[in-house]
């Protein structure tokens, strides 16, 4: 089971998503992109994103987990619980 320690995060250097951003795909065939940038929910208090991904890496928001919007206000622990429900779709 993937969880937050397993993400890569890459700088975000364009001028509206200045930050942190993370894909991972999962075998089930969903994914997750974890943000934190300058419009992320939760960036101001240091806190991350979800966005459910479909298989081909592109938001999917019709799904149990994102429940039509992506998750925000997501501590490191909130994340890997994020992560954790996905894998089990």
């Amino acid at each position: 089971m993937k969880t937050f320690k397993d993400l890569e995060f890459i700088e975000l250097k364009d001028p509206f998503h200045n930050g942190i951003q993370s894909r991972i795909q999962f075998d089930n065939g969903y994914g997750a992109r974890v943000v934190r940038h300058e419009f992320s929910y939760g960036n101001k208090e240091g806190l991350y994103e979800v966005a459910v991904l479909d298989d081909e890496g592109h938001l999917h928001y019709d799904n149990p987990v994102a429940k039509g919007n992506v998750i925000g206000y997501l501590t490191e622990e909130k994340v890997t619980e994020i992560l954790k429900q996905i894998q089990e779709l």
